[in-house]
């Protein structure tokens, strides 16, 4: 069963805590719709510990709704988590996602192998797995392919009726170009260069 993400970016005004500044402290900038659009257990887990299969230290896990929520994502997530439609809500800072180590990795698998039949490739079958693939799958899609050895390993092949595709776990990799997360990241750092790193956050919850 899949997980969709919900949320949106935040910036902190630069005037907050001023005399003469009356609005809230965070003001929501953007929907993570339509920026992001995609489920995936890697990268929801290696940032926010969710759906964490593959058993990465998570950069922002279990942290809540921010208690100075924006109203407009207030309005949109709050109602959701308290009757329990949404789940695992958190938020990460543009300064915590851009120390994040692009070698990230989980402790115990080093990639996944996707496949689909070319009669049906809407329906895809993925495994989790470690640096040495377990027989059953070697049997069902082949070996490791041989050009798989940088880090941020990608490499797609047939093998019989199966297309199929493998993809390294580091954040470099899940929360890469062949994702929808650096749509995400360019706002975040769009905001952070003018009001500041940790004046940018991004708030989710999922179901």
């Amino acid at each position: 069963m899949s997980t969709d993400i919900h949320g949106g970016i935040e910036f902190r005004h630069p005037d907050a805590g001023t005399d003469y500044y009356e609005g809230e402290p965070w003001v929501a900038a953007m929907d993570l719709w339509p920026l992001y659009d995609e489920t995936d257990d890697a990268s929801f887990g290696c940032l926010f510990g969710v759906r964490n299969y593959a058993g990465y230290r998570p950069v922002a896990a279990g942290r809540g709704l921010p208690g100075d929520l924006s109203s407009a994502l207030c309005e949109r997530l709050q109602p959701w988590v308290a009757e329990g439609h949404l789940a695992g809500a958190t938020w990460v800072s543009w300064a915590e996602i851009a120390r994040l180590d692009p070698a990230t990795a989980p402790d115990h698998y080093v990639g996944r192998v996707t496949w689909s039949s070319a009669a049906r490739p809407s329906i895809l079958h993925r495994q989790l797995v470690p640096a040495v693939w377990p027989a059953e799958l070697v049997a069902l899609v082949g070996p490791r392919p041989n050009e798989l050895q940088d880090a941020d390993d990608h490499a797609e092949w047939m093998s019989g009726e199966l297309l199929c595709r493998y993809e390294s776990l580091t954040a470099g990799s899940v929360l890469g170009p062949r994702s929808h997360w650096p749509h995400v990241f360019a706002v975040m750092k769009a905001l952070a260069d003018r009001f500041g790193e940790d004046a940018v956050r991004l708030v989710v919850a999922f179901g």
